[in-house]
């Protein structure tokens, strides 16, 4: 079909939109399961992420299955926006140290936008080639500088934005596969207080950006027009962050002890490895009304290796703690029906596992497992233009901290921080546009 040059202005502004709203999702708060999101913009938000990999009725399937490309009509191209909000609230426990106040940090998360674009190009009816550019991966917090955690905490922001170039290819009527590169830039902030014990707090600050690089590789089978699987492998990805230690506003007596040891002087090894999973799901056609869809996964966040930034004034020998993560998995169920042409809604629910301790979760990450509940309905206008809207409600429950230092607030130590996190959720809205060529 042939475009007007006001169409095509229109569409390159709105591509051009996605794009940074992509990279605004990068802030997005730590996600149940760990800090990958399944929400995107796209039509998985209403199904919980239900048939993940198996789904391929846009070109979202790029990045979640690039073997599904091979499913496309013709080239097509999906947009996806997005909000979020978080709400996650500390309440100061009994057993915290006196000497850090009540300070509940208020809401740390908050809004926050986000989506993707992702496109389709059709070589040839088996042959497909795609980009997408989007951010799943990631948390940013923001605390009251003055809250019962600032020793451990007051605020943090780890990032990455992904640029997925993709291939898929049909091997024969059943089978297809697919690979896709994840080059992904991410940023790494940490603002930490430190006790002068007497006077205002001081701060320490860490800053850095790395390039990290992994791939996917993808199986799409269908053994009838009505029924499909998914299979996907997502590898590591590295990220070397390394940075030198910023202090502000120390007393002097700190400042030469600092100074004296070398905490001032050697850049901090934070790397951290973005986890790889697997994922399988199905697509099964039931009638001309009802499709079941469903997914499971597992992810290795017990190599996640995030660490805890902070210095005890009263003996500052370290800067940092290791955090220990577990693996998680991850299951969804989910149902598409279709209403009288052209609307079709859709369902969805998941659960992922936990991924630390629920009894003693750190402030840096408060989310563990939790449970999603999606729900969506889209429309098709025409043969080469739908569009549809999303929510998805995610629920995490509580989440119990027990950070014990053994230090006295009094004498320089950061303190006991003993609470909850009650009734974390999160709630995503969403709208995709999909274009066929």
């Amino acid at each position: 079909m042939k475009r007007t040059n006001t169409q095509i202005r229109t569409l390159r502004a709105m591509v051009a939109g996605t794009l940074v709203a992509a990279g605004a999702l990068a802030g997005a708060p730590a996600s149940a399961g760990g800090l990958l999101l399944y929400e995107i913009g796209t039509a998985d938000v209403g199904l919980a992420s239900a048939g993940y990999t198996a789904r391929a009725q846009d070109a979202s399937t790029v990045f979640t299955n690039p073997a599904g490309m091979t499913r496309l009509e013709g080239s097509q191209l999906t947009a996806g926006i997005q909000a979020l909000y978080g709400d996650v609230e500390f309440t100061v426990g009994q057993g915290t140290s006196p000497g850090l106040g009540d300070g509940t940090g208020g809401n740390p998360v908050g809004w926050f936008p986000g989506g993707g674009a992702f496109y389709s190009y059709s070589v040839s009816p088996d042959l497909k080639l795609g980009f997408a550019a989007t951010g799943n991966f990631g948390l940013a917090l923001r605390y009251d500088s003055d809250w019962a955690g600032r020793y451990i905490l007051q605020e943090g922001t780890l990032v990455g934005m992904s640029l997925v170039p993709s291939v898929g290819y049909r091997v024969n009527t059943e089978w297809s596969v697919g690979a896709s590169l994840n080059a992904m830039y991410s940023k790494l902030y940490d603002q930490v207080a430190i006790n002068n014990i007497v006077g205002p707090d001081g701060r320490l600050e860490l800053t850095d950006y790395e390039w990290g690089f992994g791939g996917t590789l993808g199986i799409l089978y269908e053994p009838s027009a009505t029924t499909r699987y998914g299979f996907v492998w997502n590898s590591p990805i590295k990220l070397d962050f390394s940075a030198p230690p910023q202090f502000f506003g120390l007393s002097r007596a700190l400042e030469t002890v600092i100074r004296n040891r070398g905490l001032d002087s050697t850049n901090l090894d934070l790397g951290v490895t973005v986890p790889q999973g697997v994922n399988a799901s199905f697509f099964h056609q039931l009638d001309n009304r009802w499709a079941l869809l469903g997914s499971a996964g597992w992810q290795q966040w017990s190599k996640f290796g995030k660490v805890e930034v902070g210095v005890d004034s009263s003996n500052p020998v370290a800067l940092t703690k290791d955090l220990s993560f577990k693996d998680t998995w991850h299951v969804a169920a989910g149902a598409q029906y279709q209403l009288d042409s052209p609307w079709r809604l859709d369902f969805g629910v998941a659960y992922d596992s936990e991924f630390q301790d629920n009894a003693n979760v750190s402030p840096m990450l408060p989310a563990n497992s939790a449970w999603r509940f999606g729900l969506g309905a889209h429309k098709q206008e025409s043969n080469t233009f739908g569009w549809g809207l999303t929510a998805e409600y995610v629920y995490g429950g509580t989440l119990d901290v027990n950070k014990i230092s053994g230090e006295p607030v009094a004498t320089g130590g950061r303190g006991d921080l003993v609470g909850s996190y009650q009734n974390t959720g999160v709630v995503f809205l969403a709208a995709n546009l999909n274009w066929k060529f």
